[in-house]
């Protein structure tokens, strides 16, 4: 500690009715050397001293006296606090106090001020999945453009409404209530299998959101849905260019089966 250091720690100590001690030695590298110590009032050493003077860590010292605002906070700054007696500790001649003190692993702070209590920052949101309703369709807009499908609000409201009554609402993953993505979901019969078929009919996750596991639980959510509608089977279709989408559901077991064809009436 610096002598500016040494006296703001002298003044608290005589705040507390106690007496700082500095060590006279001027020798570096010697055993008392920037040493300091406590008495009272009558000169009775408190804490730091041993028969021949300071032995005590100006840091430590510190911490003893803020350990007395700890014990009685609010008392007379008059009054020292001083601690329970305790047995003398005898290690190879030594007195107690000369003994190096464990580092402590609290935050250093200055005497007199309380330590504010340490806040736990908040986890980070976790990813939720619903089904999409009529106030998600502005930002389901945006998502279903970024995959090159124009669609206005007012069509997007409108098929909503129509896979409402089917019970075929798509899935949306929000995170802290935003809407991050979308999975649209169909159950359809055809002639030529033994049970409903379920299908994918859109899958896409923002892209400040990728990379967290939010299509794959997407996925894992439009498969619950459709065991439970009875389909035997899940399929997909992904566009040709869409090659990182096409590693994506091989990743989750999908395996290409047909070719896909459309034409525009």
């Amino acid at each position: 500690m610096s002598d500016s250091d040494l006296d703001q720690l002298a003044e608290a100590a005589r705040n507390r009715g106690l007496k700082l001690v500095r060590s006279r030695l001027r020798t570096p590298n010697k055993r008392r050397f920037g040493k300091v110590g406590l008495t009272d009032k009558a000169g009775k050493p408190v804490f730091g001293m041993d028969a021949k003077g300071p032995v005590g860590k100006p840091e430590d010292v510190e911490d003893y006296l803020r350990n007395l605002d700890a014990k009685d906070w609010g008392a007379s700054l008059d009054v020292a606090v001083l601690p329970r007696k305790r047995k003398p500790t005898k290690v190879s001649g030594e007195a107690a106090n000369d003994r190096e003190r464990e580092p402590q692993p609290t935050r250093r702070m200055k005497i007199g001020v309380k330590a504010e209590p340490k806040v736990k920052p908040k986890p980070p949101p976790k990813p939720q999945v619903r089904e999409a309703k009529a106030g998600d369709a502005a930002r389901l807009v945006e998502l279903i453009s970024s995959l090159g499908h124009e669609i206005g609000e007012k069509a997007l409201r409108k098929n909503l409404a129509a896979l409402k009554k089917t019970g075929e609402l798509p899935l949306v993953a929000t995170l802290d209530k935003t809407v991050v993505g979308l999975c649209g979901i169909n159950r359809r019969i055809t002639i030529h299998r033994p049970g409903p078929l379920g299908r994918i009919s859109v899958l896409v996750v923002a892209e400040e959101a990728q990379g967290h596991g939010i299509g794959r639980m997407l996925v894992e959510a439009a498969e619950a849905w459709m065991r439970k509608q009875s389909c035997f089977m899940v399929e997909v279709t992904s566009n040709d260019r869409r090659t990182a989408a096409h590693a994506f559901y091989r990743h989750l077991g999908y395996e290409r089966t047909s070719i896909r064809f459309a034409k525009t009436l």
